[in-house]
């Protein structure tokens, strides 16, 4: 059985892995330590350790597959803004999320884009003509 002091190592270590992490780490961290071990070894192992792909091609293939399959918008937002600090670009995160058009369709290309928005503060241009909104 691990010690909060191992429980607390084990989480810290995780977010500075990762730039991030989520809040179902943070419960699971106190109070099923062993599944959060297992499956965070299954994400080193595909996504954090270093193989073939860098950082910023995996950022964007999380942010991605995040998209199309219509997950939490914060999860999308924490692969974002790992790929900002990795050095890419609004405009580069925002055409791998334009992939998802074709796949995913509009409504899952609207919440990764979304996530984006919030995250980059990007501005549109507004009509000057009457809409509704």
């Amino acid at each position: 059985m691990a010690t909060q002091d191992e429980k607390q190592a084990y989480i810290d270590e995780m977010a500075r892995k990762r730039g991030y992490v989520l809040q179902y780490h943070k419960v699971m961290a106190a109070q099923d330590y062993e599944v959060l071990q297992a499956a965070n070894g299954l994400v080193n192992a595909a996504y954090l350790k270093q193989r073939t792909l860098d950082a910023k091609t995996k950022e964007l293939i999380f942010i991605v597959s995040l998209t199309v399959m219509r997950a939490r918008k914060a999860h999308i937002q924490a692969h974002i803004k790992v790929a900002l600090d990795l050095g890419l670009s609004k405009e580069e995160i925002l055409e791998a999320i334009e992939i998802s058009l074709p796949e995913a369709g509009v409504v899952a290309f609207q919440e990764g884009f979304e996530a984006w928005l919030e995250v980059t503060g990007a501005e549109g241009i507004e009509p000057t003509v009457d809409v509704h909104q």
